[in-house]
């Protein structure tokens, strides 16, 4: 089973998106030479980037794609242009078999702050089931609608320092169990363990945010 992750780069002085053809001529190399079980999107960066992936899981059919909006970075920088974020909301959100936004992202996309209104307009727009993760709230609530229907998934929070990459692991996570046979409700819960381990057992590297325990 192979996942593919579709993220671009981040270099010491901010982010530096990758070449379209590039990413355009990697996607057909990978096509070609495996099995593609899952895939995840991530941080797109640029309007040309957004459309060469929109081209490719179109004409490529692929199953289990988990698209995880990265808009912004935690210190409020854009991490995608303004043609970038207009074909994620026309063409990515459609394409998409699970959407992980989290609250922020959820609003920028459909301009509703109600979670509840926001996940029913994305799945309007073509997901096929939305996932609010809510790790940044007073308790970590993650707010599935599937199939017209909610269900919270409640756990207390972490006080840690170790939470950078906690969506970008969420979202990988759920794509490496889609692949695997899960549903999305199972994938869901054992994705939140999986995150929520990882932060427990953390390093504990540097004295500002630092990365969870992954492997």
């Amino acid at each position: 089973i192979t996942a593919l992750t579709v993220q671009n780069t981040v270099g010491v002085q901010g982010v530096e998106p990758v070449s379209a053809d590039l990413v355009r001529q990697t996607l057909k190399g990978l096509h070609a030479d495996f099995h593609l079980a899952a895939v995840r999107i991530g941080m797109l960066g640029s309007g040309d980037v957004t459309g060469v992936v929109a081209d490719f899981l179109k004409s490529a059919k692929l199953k289990h794609v988990v698209l995880d909006p990265v808009l912004k970075s935690s210190s409020g920088a854009d991490l995608i242009d303004a043609p970038g974020l207009k074909i994620l909301r026309e063409r990515l959100v459609a394409l998409s078999d699970v959407m992980t936004p989290n609250i922020a992202e959820a609003i920028a996309l459909t301009d509703f702050v109600d979670p509840k209104s926001a996940a029913t307009k994305l799945v309007e727009m073509g997901a096929k089931a939305v996932i609010i993760t809510g790790g940044d709230t007073t308790d970590s609530v993650d707010l599935l609608y599937e199939r017209k229907e909610f269900e919270e998934f409640r756990a207390p929070k972490i006080e840690s320092r170790a939470t950078h990459g906690t969506g970008c692991a969420f979202a990988t996570s759920m794509a490496c169990l889609l692949a695997k046979g899960k549903s999305v409700r199972e994938a869901l819960i054992e994705a939140k363990v999986y995150v929520r381990q990882a932060i427990e057992n953390a390093p504990g590297l540097g004295r500002g945010i630092g990365p969870m325990k992954l492997g």
